[in-house]
């Protein structure tokens, strides 16, 4: 809620401020105001203002649809990351035949139980690299 709130009131505030800078002009342009030191302070004022606002509201809008655009990837550990990657090296290599790649990696567990599921994975592929060697 607080960007929100943050661009509501920045927009309102912007076009107050808005009017009365083109006010100001205006009447100064038509010459129904006196130009003198407190005239061009107070337009300085609301030229300052008006660029501040404008400049910190885009900066806002942004920032909310650089958040809506880029969504966040969830963080995987190294781990399960690699043997993901190697599962589906293994599927590919079997021309996607997920059941086959399981098949294999059981029975590299059932020969050689207690490793990690990466060197399940390593072990299957080199064993295929091996069979298509020969």
């Amino acid at each position: 809620m607080g960007p929100q709130v943050i661009i509501i009131a920045g927009t309102f505030v912007l076009i107050v401020t808005g009017l009365l800078l083109g006010y100001v002009i205006s009447q100064l342009v038509l010459q129904n105001l006196a130009f003198n030191f407190l005239t061009l302070l107070g337009t300085i004022s609301l030229i300052l203002i008006f660029g501040a606002l404008y400049y910190v509201l885009f900066w806002q809008l942004r920032r909310e649809t650089q958040k809506t655009v880029t969504p966040t990837i969830p963080k995987q550990p190294d781990a399960e990351f690699t043997s993901n990657y190697l599962k589906n090296r293994l599927i590919a290599r079997l021309s996607g035949d997920v059941a086959a790649a399981e098949r294999l990696i059981q029975q590299a567990k059932e020969n050689v139980p207690g490793m990690p599921e990466n060197w399940y994975c390593e072990k299957v592929l080199d064993e295929l690299d091996q069979n298509q060697e020969s």
